[in-house]
C-alpha cells in the first residue's frame, strides 16, 4: 500500500472501486445470511455503495452530495444487522478485494477500515 495516496488511490480510484462494487454484491445475493436484506433489483444498492466506498475510501463526495450526509447507521437501522450479517459482509467484501489481485496490504488495510462501520451497524441480538 502507497501511504502517499488515498485507499481510494489504492483501489484504483473511479474503476478500482466500481470493480469492487461489481465484484462484492453477487456475492451478497448469493450469501444466505445477507440476501434477504437487499431487494431482487440490486443496480440502485450498487450505485449507493459507489457512490458511499469512493468518498469513505478518501475519493470524491459523491454520496453526500447526492444524498446528503451519509448518517450510514441511521439508514441501516430498518434492517437486522446482527453480528453473524456483519461478519459475513465483510466476508464478501474480502472475498471481492481478493478478485480484484491488489497487493495484501490494500486488502487488508481495506478490510480494517471497513470493519468499524460493519460493526457500527449492528442493531440486532444474533
Amino acid at each position: 500500500m502507497d501511504a502517499n495516496k488515498t485507499l481510494y488511490e489504492n483501489l484504483g480510484g473511479a474503476e478500482g472501486v466500481r470493480a469492487l462494487v461489481e465484484a462484492f454484491y453477487p456475492k451478497v445475493q448469493k450469501n444466505e445470511l445477507l440476501s434477504p436484506l437487499f431487494p431482487e433489483d440490486i443496480t440502485p444498492v450498487m450505485d449507493k455503495q459507489y457512490m458511499f466506498l469512493s468518498q469513505f475510501f478518501g475519493g470524491p463526495s459523491l454520496y453526500s452530495d447526492a444524498n446528503g450526509h451519509p448518517m450510514m447507521r441511521a439508514r441501516h437501522l430498518p434492517f437486522p444487522v446482527t453480528e453473524e450479517r456483519a461478519q459475513a459482509w465483510l466476508s464478501c467484501m474480502y472475498e471481492a478485494l481478493k478478485e480484484m489481485d491488489l497487493p495484501e496490504s490494500v486488502v487488508d488495510f481495506t478490510i480494517q477500515r471497513l470493519s468499524g462501520p460493519a460493526y457500527h451497524f449492528i442493531n440486532t441480538p444474533s
